[in-house]
């Protein structure tokens, strides 16, 4: 089973020029649980090869690492599993490729998406955008976000679990985690941080802290 408290997400160029592969090797070191290999402005032959790099670094750590969208590269890089949004395959398509073994999340932010995503068989949901953020532009909610209450009325549906994701800081984190949220996802929290150790170690903390909160 993933721990899921902190969830990281790659993305080399806002990585305040780092690669990944050394955000990936500090968030290890500071307790991460799950890696998504993201990296949208790279080609897939370069994703490809950064993959290689991070799947090894995460098996030798044991943390679950997984790809964003593309089945395809989930697959031939023997990645843990896939996350996918609504653009995407189906979940039920991607479990026939990947197999009863695959760790397969969605992103969601109705539950009603999120009782259909775990009706289909979904593993997790991602669950967002929580809070403000300008690394998912694309999506419609990432200009509010959805708050700390879609977050709460989402874990109440569902019985899988749920990651919040969007404007998430070590600040807010344990915000999430008291509305039921298994764990966080984070890009720039961790790649811009100027101690990417430090900044998941101190997400742990918050997530761990928010989950004291619950009632």
């Amino acid at each position: 089973m993933p721990d899921w408290s902190v969830y990281l997400v790659t993305g080399e160029s806002l990585s305040a020029g780092r690669s990944t592969r050394e955000i990936v090797e500090r968030a290890i070191d500071g307790g991460v649980g799950v890696v998504q290999l993201r990296e949208k402005e790279r080609t897939v032959r370069e994703r490809y090869e950064m993959g290689r790099e991070i799947r090894e670094l995460c098996r030798e750590a044991g943390v679950t690492f997984v790809v964003n969208d593309r089945v395809d590269l989930a697959a031939v890089l023997d990645a843990d599993g896939v996350h996918l949004g609504d653009d995407d395959l189906p979940v039920r398509a991607a479990r026939r490729l990947l197999g009863a073994e695959a760790v397969i999340g969605r992103s969601v932010s109705t539950v009603d998406a999120a009782e259909a995503a775990e009706e289909a068989g979904a593993d997790y949901l991602g669950v967002g955008t929580v809070y403000r953020t300008q690394s998912k532009d694309d999506i419609p909610e990432a200009e509010h976000g959805v708050g700390p209450e879609r977050v709460a009325e989402i874990a109440e549906a569902v019985d899988i679990p749920i990651v919040g994701i969007g404007g998430i800081t070590a600040e807010n984190a344990d915000a999430v985690a008291a509305a039921g949220a298994d764990g966080v996802a984070v890009i720039t929290a961790i790649t811009r941080a100027d101690d990417p150790e430090a900044a998941t170690a101190a997400l742990g903390e918050a997530v761990e802290r928010g989950k004291r909160e619950r009632v």
